[in-house]
């Protein structure tokens, strides 16, 4: 072999030597720079849909993972206690949608009530929704129940309290559904024949969380009265008219409902005794 041949031998192997060091050096850097760029798309797709989530469904993450810090409700006979119930009876009257209603051309064919406002104090102390959870904080003021004079619906304005959470902040889920099974079993009951009726099944769609401390609004609808069966639907809303909840139900007649007297019934549900009167009236504003 020439000694050319063998001069040029190393120089060929430290050619490639210097080929594999550069292509080893280089593969990872590239490497690196897709990562950094896949990251970055990955970011960047995130972001985007967060904020297009946060666009159709805005919801106070702050209130949800840390909510303010809060008293418990006040005895019912403490000045505080009866400074904020005065305070809400003033506020539910001066609700826009309910001023709106009053308002309204046809408000001659819808009257108002007040539900459990008259009922005996031996029957309230053991009721749920009327002794139980009633006071400051919780359920403070009776609710505003503005019903069409033929009961197909009607609107029920309620104030929830911070004392009715399950998660702090939050007004439980199971207070949502006891408010709509009463709401929904007034507009259903009203249309039964015998005027009695029990839950036969509710259906609960929840849309949103419901904060705690302001006044929702239960809207409620006939869907259909037949015999002894009665179905109705409803959605809770807040005053800047968010769907909170969604619900359908259906109530029926029992068998043995003309042995029963319905008067305490509608007492409790506030429906005014002989024919559905003009809300404006007085006495129908404090049933």
């Amino acid at each position: 072999m020439s000694s050319l041949s063998r001069a040029a031998r190393p120089m060929i192997r430290s050619t490639s030597s210097f080929s594999r060091r550069t292509m080893a050096s280089s593969t990872p850097r590239k490497s690196g720079i897709s990562n950094r760029a896949l990251s970055y798309a990955l970011l960047g797709t995130t972001l985007a849909s967060a904020y297009t989530l946060g666009a159709l469904y805005p919801v106070d993450l702050f209130t949800l993972i840390s909510p303010r810090v809060a008293p418990p409700p006040p005895p019912p006979d403490h000045p505080d206690a009866i400074a904020l119930v005065e305070r809400l009876e003033k506020e539910i009257h001066e609700l826009p949608l309910l001023r709106k209603l009053r308002s309204m051309p046809d408000s001659a064919d819808w009257y108002e009530s007040r539900p459990y406002a008259r009922l005996p104090e031996e029957r309230r102390v053991n009721n749920l929704t009327a002794g139980a959870l009633r006071g400051a904080g919780r359920l403070a003021v009776p609710p505003v129940c503005r019903a069409k004079n033929d009961e197909s619906e009607s609107y029920i304005f309620i104030h929830v309290g911070r004392g009715l959470c399950g998660h702090d902040g939050i007004i439980h889920g199971g207070l949502i559904a006891t408010l709509l099974d009463e709401t929904l079993a007034r507009t259903a009951i009203l249309n039964l024949p015998e005027k009695i009726g029990v839950t036969a099944n509710l259906s609960i769609n929840y849309r949103a969380p419901t904060k705690a401390d302001q006044f929702i609004v239960i809207k409620t609808k006939l869907v259909e009265s037949k015999g002894r069966k009665a179905s109705v639907s409803g959605v809770v809303q807040d005053m800047s008219g968010n769907t909170l909840a969604e619900a359908a139900a259906i109530f029926v007649q029992p068998r043995c409902a003309k042995l029963l007297s319905a008067e305490a019934l509608h007492e409790a549900m506030g429906h005014p005794t002989g024919h559905a009167r003009d809300a404006t009236k007085e006495e129908v504003s404090i049933v």
